[in-house]
């Protein structure tokens, strides 16, 4: 096309231009689907939203089964602790390897093992009264009884008397492990997918993603346990983890940017903690998610509350592990189509507080109904504080530093979800489910006092684009 001509440059004779006006871009608009525009990340999210339906659909299922064959709180906080081991100690040998072999086949590879250790699972829930209370078996149950009489002293109505009970905890710790390689890998993989003017798009959506397995898969899971059994649910887990196998493979390898060969293993491990304890934007941001939900998080709870205090049995658990997803995948689809956040920091003080203060609402709650609406809340805020921090770890880090920054930041957020699932399960058995929710709330919000004290520069946070560093 001819360049836009400048009438007051023409000569009067021959009215010809002398000087070409520059062309003036129209600005570019917000796609909210930016991301889904790359058909491999579409692949990609189809089949984590199957995953992801799948883990939360057998979380809710192990919760009601340890605590129907327990009643124990401090079983359910100890679900908690058997899961963080392997993230902990796994997480950055996990990211490590991300950064130096193919993320694929890693996905790959995890969701196999993945799908073995529920169909184990599913044998185990269905036969657990035909397998032999053989000598291992009965030491294990005989320690965990130990450990919960330290904690429920005062509440001895718990009993580790059926042999199937350590070996869903040995089960959920296989499956912990292969899932802590898988979440590196697939935490770095998903924005290679896309191109950098996609990154916030691609982590809205993905965690737009999780929030809708969170809402599926914990409703289902509650009436298939009510109606169906245990063992159905870790059989369907199984055939999501297969189906996400099929819609990886046709993915094309990513241009993925292997980091070059350090002097030691060890040094390589380190440089994953070294860059997220240089970037205080990133450590402050993991901060506040950390301790967040490391003392807010009631989701531990929820059997308790199900069961002695809203009486809604296994249905109503379901839709209560469900509401703070639908808050959060609400929260998420308005982020997605709003205009890009300008004041990142500020807003995701405001929302952890707002977390902390729903928290100590749900505690104090007697009623069904309001319990769901304030967990619909916790949700939303949560949503918000997500998606900030995971958009904040994949534009500063360089690719060949993703995955063992995204396993740090792994176990930031399995130590404050699993850590607290064993924090809430401990200090409910002392004190009582009310109290440790109650108390967890208020830790959330002094945890944000000190976080914006610390580090005043979280407020300054703006917009969450490319140009962030």
């Amino acid at each position: 096309m001819p360049d836009p001509i400048d009438s007051s440059s023409l000569s009067p004779d021959q009215q010809r231009p002398a000087v070409p006006l520059p062309v003036e871009r129209e600005p570019q608009r917000h796609d909210p689907y930016a991301a889904f525009r790359f058909g491999d990340f579409s692949l990609f999210t189809g089949g984590n939203l199957l995953s992801i339906t799948g883990r939360l659909m057998l979380a809710v299922a192990v919760e009601w089964e340890i605590y129907a064959l327990t009643h124990s709180a401090t079983a359910l906080g100890l679900v908690g602790l058997v899961i963080a081991v392997p993230v902990v100690t796994l997480s950055l040998p996990a990211g490590h390897l991300a950064d130096r072999v193919s993320r694929k086949r890693i996905i790959l590879v995890s969701l196999i093992f993945s799908a073995l250790s529920s169909v184990a699972l599913a044998l185990v829930s269905w036969k657990h009264r035909l397998i032999p209370s053989i000598p291992v078996l009965r030491e294990g149950n005989r320690a965990l009884a130990g450990v919960a009489a330290i904690f429920e002293r005062h509440h001895p109505a718990f009993h580790f008397d059926d042999a199937s009970i350590p070996l869903i905890y040995l089960l959920l710790f296989i499956g912990a492990v292969a899932r802590t390689f898988g979440w590196a890998a697939r935490s770095s993989f998903f924005p290679t997918l896309v191109s950098r003017d996609a990154f916030a798009s691609a982590v809205t959506w993905n965690n737009s993603i999780f929030q809708i397995g969170s809402v599926v898969g914990p409703a289902l899971s509650g009436l298939l346990v009510a109606y169906v059994g245990f063992p159905i649910v870790y059989l369907l887990d199984a055939l999501f983890s297969f189906a996400f196998f099929l819609l990886v493979l046709p993915i094309r390898r990513s241009k993925q940017r292997l980091g070059q060969n350090e002097a030691s293993t060890w040094k390589s491990l380190m440089a994953g903690l070294r860059f997220v304890f240089s970037r205080k934007v990133i450590l402050a941001t993991i901060t506040l998610d950390l301790f967040a939900v490391l003392l807010g998080g009631a989701t531990a709870l929820m059997p308790i509350f199900a069961d002695q205090i809203l009486h809604c049995g296994p249905a109503g658990l379901g839709w209560m592990r469900a509401m703070p997803a639908v808050g959060a995948f609400v929260m998420a689809l308005l982020i997605a189509h709003l205009p890009p956040m300008k004041h990142a920091g500020t807003t995701l003080i405001w929302c952890v507080t707002g977390f902390g203060a729903a928290t100590i609402l749900f505690g104090l709650s007697k009623v069904f109904w309001l319990s769901l609406g304030v967990l619909l809340l916790i949700g939303a805020f949560d949503s918000v504080s997500v998606i900030i921090r995971g958009s904040i770890v994949q534009l500063v880090t360089p690719d060949e530093m993703r995955g063992r920054v995204s396993s740090v930041n792994n176990i930031f957020i399995s130590t404050s979800n699993e850590f607290g699932a064993l924090e809430s399960g401990l200090t409910a058995a002392l004190f009582g489910p009310v109290i440790s929710v109650v108390a967890g709330g208020i830790g959330t919000i002094l945890v944000v006092l000190g976080v914006a004290w610390r580090w005043p520069e979280t407020r300054k946070i703006g917009a969450l684009d490319r140009t962030l560093r």
